[in-house]
């Protein structure tokens, strides 16, 4: 059972961790320079950031999105989690906030760029750099489709 409820200051520490693990199973295409530094970045602001986590039954995340209005920063699920409806959970949670939301992906990423496909996100552009200017292109995805 997993449910969908906002940060605390307690899971800080835990965002950081879910982070880590994701970035490590599906981010083999960083520099380890970069890898470093990103988690410097990401250790600086993660976990006082207001998130939306997915908890399981015993109110532990496993996994967690950030939403700035209709934009989903970012999404990072604990990969012992993956598969399990977790990641579709929380887009569902920010579509029905928002009804419709934009997001990034690293091109690299094969997996969360299937993932974004088969949730139905159709691209919108693309970057040769990511938002920090290091060479890591992002494909701009939006939800649900323009008609």
């Amino acid at each position: 059972m997993i449910r969908i409820r906002p940060s605390t200051p307690a899971d800080g520490d835990r965002a950081v961790d879910i982070w880590r693990a994701a970035v490590d199973a599906t981010h083999d295409f960083l520099t380890p320079e970069d890898r470093i530094a990103i988690e410097e970045e990401v250790k600086g602001f993660l976990p006082q950031a207001p998130l939306w986590l997915a908890v399981d039954a015993d109110d532990r995340p496993v996994a967690f999105m950030l939403l700035d209005n209709s934009a989903m920063e970012a999404l990072f699920v604990d990969p012992v989690h993956r598969g399990r409806g977790v990641g579709k959970a929380l887009v569902e949670h920010a579509v029905a906030l928002h009804g419709a939301i934009t997001t990034e992906v690293n091109e690299q990423n094969g997996q969360a760029a299937g993932f974004y496909e088969r949730m139905g996100f159709v691209p919108t552009g693309r970057s040769d750099r990511d938002g920090q200017g290091r060479p890591y292109p992002l494909i701009h995805l939006r939800f649900p489709p323009q008609n």
